[in-house]
């Protein structure tokens, strides 16, 4: 039987406010002492009133406006009824029927992945297990910190697409500066809802799956418990081959909540899943509707350049492979920094020599930044924005070897130099025996001593055997240091072995 995948998205956020979403409690006890940031509002005690926390509903309107969603003129919050350990009101305050942002839309891979809503919400507290015991412990520390959900249509085909998407919505909110949407720490939480229905039996009618005919359609499989973007492209193939295998044997599906372990790379049971009408919403009696009108014009102001039009920008404007772009932005300390780098070099060689040798220059940006210095700042766990090198001290480094006065291996000794003193790359190159041999009559008897030397090798060549010239070269590099420029020294030996 050939079945079509049908997934939807369901991503929380924690935002990063001050205070939590209806207290004056500090939103920041992710790494305090288990209840030590909480107080009578945020747990629930009798006579409590909420207060709603404006800046979270200005980002809310501020991220739907990024991901192209309507903002409702008029929302309202409701509660959301279900009983849980550690949901201590016995309730949450949510968004039902009026939700902030809705009918949106982000472009991943060429597809209109479509956003039913985006809702403001107070997540609930946190359950801990101690190893070996026979209870839960339950930190309200989370509890009321103020949380967006974001729900799309069930528009995603397979797993990459809905990483891609995961991955996208987190530089944005990262951008927009509302959220740090780590996965690992849970500020930011993806949970797929995943059906398998027979080819030409269903449609897809106002974002909703409906049936053909007297077609009965298969449940959906919301999964959780996924925190990282590998995990979620795992465990999104495993439930596919897994929704196929219990189909395809004649199985019954059950519409259930179902986890992810990382470690056996398979899905486990949690429970049936409810239905709206099961948490009886009803509106928030201590809270008032609210017009947006206002904020949403503060709001369209403070929209930033987002990730996918800076990487168009980075492609169109500097030449950069889409490859490349794509990767810098999802840092955008990294994008800034670039830009700056491209800035001060394009002064320092001079317009003219900008517009000339683009292509070479930005070939340097993507190897020096983007794979070298990156890959060192990751290794150190560090952050582009806490290295010590200025732009305008890596705009010099990259001259110098623009201008061919160090080669690669030298500019890695004098990187790891800046990297460690800050120090400008001149200074370092005048300081010590780093600059590039050019001169070829100092190279002509080095390589006639390395020719005389290696009488084999020679003779290799003069058979045909080109490819050893690289041996050659190398003995040469090694000869100097590391400081002869390997294009003056290729053409050297070519013209001693062909003589």
């Amino acid at each position: 039987m050939q079945y079509d995948i049908i997934i939807g998205m369901e991503i929380h956020a924690q935002l990063k406010t001050k205070s939590k979403m209806f207290c004056s409690c500090a939103n920041d006890g992710e790494d305090k002492k288990p209840n030590t940031t909480i107080c009578e509002v945020c747990v629930g005690h009798p006579g409590t009133l909420p207060v709603i926390n404006k800046q979270a509903v200005e980002w809310t309107i501020l991220t739907g406006m990024a991901v192209n969603c309507e903002i409702a003129d008029f929302t309202k919050f409701d509660r959301k009824n279900y009983f849980y350990p550690d949901l201590p009101k016995g309730y949450q305050i949510s968004q039902y029927d009026l939700p902030i942002s809705l009918n949106g839309y982000l472009e991943i891979n060429g597809k209109k992945i479509k956003i039913i809503r985006i809702h403001l919400e107070e997540d609930t507290g946190k359950l801990l297990h101690p190893q070996n015991a026979n209870y839960s412990l339950v930190d309200c520390n989370r509890a009321g910190t103020p949380l967006m959900e974001l729900v799309t249509a069930p528009d995603i085909t397979n797993a990459e697409d809905a990483k891609n998407f995961c991955q996208e919505y987190q530089k944005i909110l990262r951008y927009l500066n509302v959220s740090d949407a780590n996965m690992e720490k849970g500020q930011m939480r993806c949970e797929a809802n995943i059906s398998l229905q027979e080819k030409g039996r269903w449609k897809k009618s106002n974002g909703e799956i409906k049936p053909l005919g007297d077609y009965k359609l298969n449940p959906k499989i919301e999964l959780k418990n996924i925190n990282s973007f590998k995990a979620m492209e795992r465990a999104v193939n495993y439930e596919i081959k897994r929704q196929t295998k219990v189909l395809n044997e004649g199985g019954r599906l059950i519409q259930e909540t179902r986890g992810w372990n990382d470690s056996s790379g398979k899905t486990y049971h949690q429970r049936e899943k409810e239905s709206a009408h099961d948490y009886r919403y009803f509106p928030e009696p201590d809270l008032p509707p609210l017009i947006l009108t206002e904020l949403k014009e503060k709001a369209r102001k403070k929209i930033p350049e987002l990730p996918q039009a800076k990487a168009k920008r980075f492609i169109t404007e500097y030449g950069f492979s889409k490859i490349d772009a794509d990767f810098i932005v999802i840092d955008e300390n990294l994008a800034d920094y670039i830009e700056k780098v491209i800035s001060e070099f394009s002064k320092k060689t001079q317009s003219e020599i900008w517009e000339t040798h683009r292509e070479k220059i930005i070939k340097l940006v993507s190897t020096w930044i983007i794979n070298k210095l990156s890959g060192i700042i990751k290794a150190e766990n560090s952050d582009i924005s806490k290295i010590k090198i200025t732009p305008e001290n890596f705009a010099e480094f990259l001259a110098l070897i623009f201008q061919n006065r160090i080669n690669s291996s030298t500019g890695v000794k004098i990187l790891d130099i800046m990297l460690k003193q800050g120090k400008d790359p001149s200074d370092i190159l005048d300081s010590g025996d780093f600059e590039q041999i050019q001169d070829e009559s100092a190279l002509n008897k080095i390589i006639e001593k390395i020719i005389s030397e290696n009488p084999k090798i020679v003779k290799q060549y003069k058979n045909g055997k080109t490819s050893v010239i690289q041996f050659l070269i190398g003995q040469a590099m090694r000869e100097t240091k590391g400081k002869a420029d390997p294009a003056i020294v290729r053409k050297i030996l070519i013209k001693f072995l062909t003589s």
